[in-house]
């Protein structure tokens, strides 16, 4: 399917539907194209990887277990993959490639295979999944050698979304937070906030349109996964309009060349306004989707280096 195939209203200027790259999203179910499909990749290290059945509300909930635990003090991180509620899953590079290098660097990863948001899917079936990944990790933990208040949750783009909301209502809940959170370019406001410093308007215009995002792009991408209009989201599906306090330390990783960086820059900010920990790391030269992007290069290392410290110094709560 055409991106500009359902939508009639171009951008101006740009010969665009407004919300083709959200169409693009949903003509490619298998995940986030990479921007350089012809680069030489190393393969992901070879580590021992299982699958695990979780029972969840909506059904079974795959979760792939990466790495195995190298002492029992040392963190473990449950991650939600990206491409917009719509595509992905846990064999994208930026899932699946992250995990491995993480594993073999000795933090074990539990991989959530969240139901997308298709075919009638809606909020709150992927937030459920997600949650399910996350009770699962936490009731098993002793049994896969982890400390349960060790575990992190983490995850890039619409996971990252994912991630934050599951965090939010565990607070309501009365249940045990991640030690920390690991959020990649996340998806947390249905509209844009322009980045604090902009963008270099000529490098962006030179992005294939599956990598910018217009408002129209991130209103009907959150409209898709809400079910409905935004203004009726509740705050687990849109968190980065709900108050903050009470979060774990947070890790942020934004890209230089994303229309969406303001939401993590505007996240940040909230965070730190509400005295949650927040570790900012802006990923230079890097483009919406990086750690799918560079997975294997190493232009994507510096990315995966931050990840791998902040995991590092998690701490129980």
């Amino acid at each position: 399917m055409s991106p500009q195939t359902e939508h009639t209203a171009p951008v101006a200027g740009s010969g665009l539907a407004p919300d083709a790259g959200f169409a693009e999203y949903l003509a490619t179910p298998e995940g986030p194209q990479f921007l350089n499909p012809d680069a030489v990749r190393s393969p992901g290290p070879d580590v021992p990887i299982r699958t695990v059945s979780a029972d969840g509300r909506h059904g079974p909930v795959s979760v792939r277990i990466y790495g195995e635990a190298t002492s029992p003090d040392s963190p473990a991180l449950v991650w939600l993959h990206g491409g917009g509620f719509v595509s992905g899953g846990l064999d994208i590079p930026e899932s699946d490639y992250l995990a491995r290098v993480l594993a073999d660097g000795g933090t074990p990863v539990l991989s959530v295979d969240y139901r997308l948001a298709r075919d009638g899917v809606s909020f709150p079936v992927p937030h459920d999944d997600a949650l399910t990944g996350w009770f699962w990790a936490r009731q098993n933990a002793v049994s896969l050698g982890l400390d349960p208040e060790l575990l992190c949750l983490g995850g890039a783009g619409a996971g990252g979304n994912l991630a934050v909301g599951a965090a939010l209502y565990l607070i309501d809940a009365g249940k045990p937070l991640p030690a920390k959170l690991l959020l990649a370019y996340p998806f947390l406001h249905a509209e844009l906030s322009p980045p604090a410093k902009g963008l270099d308007e000529e490098v962006m215009a030179r992005l294939p349109r599956h990598l910018r995002f217009t408002p129209e792009d991130c209103i009907r991408q959150a409209e898709n996964y809400v079910g409905g209009p935004v203004s009726m989201a509740s705050s687990y599906a849109m968190p980065g309009y709900a108050d903050p306090a009470g979060l774990p330390p947070t890790a942020l990783l934004a890209c230089e060349y994303d229309d969406a960086r303001g939401s993590s820059e505007l996240f940040a900010s909230a965070l730190e306004r509400a005295k949650v920990p927040v570790t900012y790391f802006l990923a230079e030269g890097a483009f919406h989707g990086h750690l799918n992007h560079t997975a294997g290069l190493p232009e994507g290392q510096p990315a995966l280096d931050f990840l791998a410290r902040e995991l590092s110094s998690a701490r129980a709560r």
